[in-house]
């Protein structure tokens, strides 16, 4: 979810119970604001009819409400004494709605000449509760719709330009590369986003010099160790040519010899494995995985013949794939490489193109360890030869890409890689 709509969904959410809230505030303000205007009313209505009955007789003759809004009836004194001016809702028979409606009610009483007394009623017609909340509720739904719709174009146009060096940024971050070192600091009048831009470019830069750094360290070792690696193997070589040496002396320097070789093998695969981390292999271009995988199965047959292994290759389908061609042959050759080495006498190796996916397939009687297979310097205990870092390369390599990998075991063990 993008910033602005992650902002619109809470603030949508938050106006939901602002508006809910201050509603039922204002509905109960407003009761209290109309029951005093209609209370002050009937008591200025009071005053009036009060001080008309003590000159006019006939008004005294009001026992029901009939066309007007008052009743009058005599009282003894002693109720008298005991009544005060009473306000409250009750329900009065409307001819004109043909049903019974809200009215606001005083009853009081006052007096002639100290010696008869009388009840006054006096009826005011007064706002509908259920009318009234149905008209605020729908206000209130055009309300919060209007103000989503107005939240929502401000975040849309006016957010949008505030915050574009922001997306600008996150825009070179993505497109960044170590080793073309693109980024360019952007210019806001934006206090903080200067202050981003500047922490951005002060880590990046401090992150390429440590790039720098290690890149040249790591190819500047291993080439240092290439050569003295070669040196020992060749002088060994030579040692074991001569015919002073003993059974058990030829097996140490055979041993030893075997272990430089491992050693050449790990140095050149780790390098490798930090040069695809580092990103240094950036050229790409559409290559044909059919061309790669039927080479690398012609190359691969001469040591499949040794071991008496047969290599088949399906082609369902033309694949093509952008990517660096060197990454392509590693890949490829890595699991290829790894199913004709690791495999039983007298077996096979499957390959099957498809439309999106290469399968590799070879004949094997123990399954492996699919949560830890592609993990660096994971191998089998039986090999001892293996440097441990063949699949870890290859989840690299398909990791850059995005490429999934997977590995499955029944009766033979399957690795797809899906493009």
């Amino acid at each position: 979810m993008r910033l602005h709509n992650y902002t619109l969904l809470y603030l949508s959410v938050a106006l939901f119970f602002i508006i809910g809230v201050w509603a039922s505030i204002f509905y109960f303000q407003m009761l209290d604001e109309v029951y005093d205007s209609i209370d002050d009313n009937l008591q200025n209505y009071k005053i009036l009819i009060i001080k008309k009955a003590k000159t006019d007789s006939t008004i005294l003759q009001k026992v029901t409400f009939d066309e007007s809004n008052y009743s009058i009836k005599k009282l003894p004194s002693i109720a008298a004494s005991k009544t005060k001016d009473i306000y409250k809702d009750t329900l009065m028979y409307m001819e004109n709605e043909d049903d019974l409606e809200a009215v606001r009610l005083l009853k009081t009483v006052f007096t002639i000449n100290h010696t008869d007394y009388y009840e006054l009623n006096i009826l005011s017609s007064m706002v509908e509760e259920d009318d009234l909340i149905e008209d605020l509720f729908y206000s209130l739904i055009w309300l919060y719709a209007i103000l989503l719709v107005s939240i929502f174009l401000v975040n849309t146009f006016l957010l949008r330009k505030i915050w574009k060096p922001f997306y600008d940024l996150l825009n070179q971050l993505e497109n960044f590369n170590l080793s073309s070192s693109n980024f360019q600091p952007l210019k806001t009048n934006v206090h903080e986003f200067k202050l981003l831009n500047n922490s951005v470019s002060d880590l990046l830069k401090k992150n390429i010099e440590l790039y720098t750094s290690q890149k040249q360290f790591i190819e500047n070792a291993s080439h240092e160790l290439q050569t003295p690696l070669a040196i020992s193997i060749n002088k060994l070589e030579l040692l074991a040519e001569k015919n002073e040496l003993t059974e058990t002396d030829l097996y140490m320097v055979a041993s030893v010899i075997e272990n430089l070789q491992r050693l050449t093998r790990l140095n050149k695969s780790l390098l490798l494995l930090s040069k695809i981390e580092n990103k240094q292999f950036s050229d790409e271009e559409t290559v044909s995985v059919n061309e790669i995988v039927n080479r690398l199965a012609e190359d691969f047959s001469d040591l499949a013949s040794f071991k008496n292994i047969s290599i088949e290759v399906v082609q369902h389908a033309e694949l093509s794939v952008k990517m660096n061609k060197d990454l392509a042959d590693v890949l490829l050759g890595n699991l290829i490489k790894n199913a004709v080495v690791h495999n039983s006498s007298n077996g096979y190796v499957k390959i099957i193109l498809e439309q999106d996916s290469v399968l590799i397939e070879n004949s094997g009687d123990q399954t492996l360890d699919a949560q830890h297979i592609f993990k660096r310097f994971y191998k089998n205990a039986a090999e001892k030869n293996t440097t441990g870092l063949g699949l870890a390369i290859v989840k690299t390599v398909a990791d850059k890409y995005g490429f999934e990998i997977t590995y499955s075991y029944n009766d033979k063990h399957c690795f797809r890689i899906g493009f």
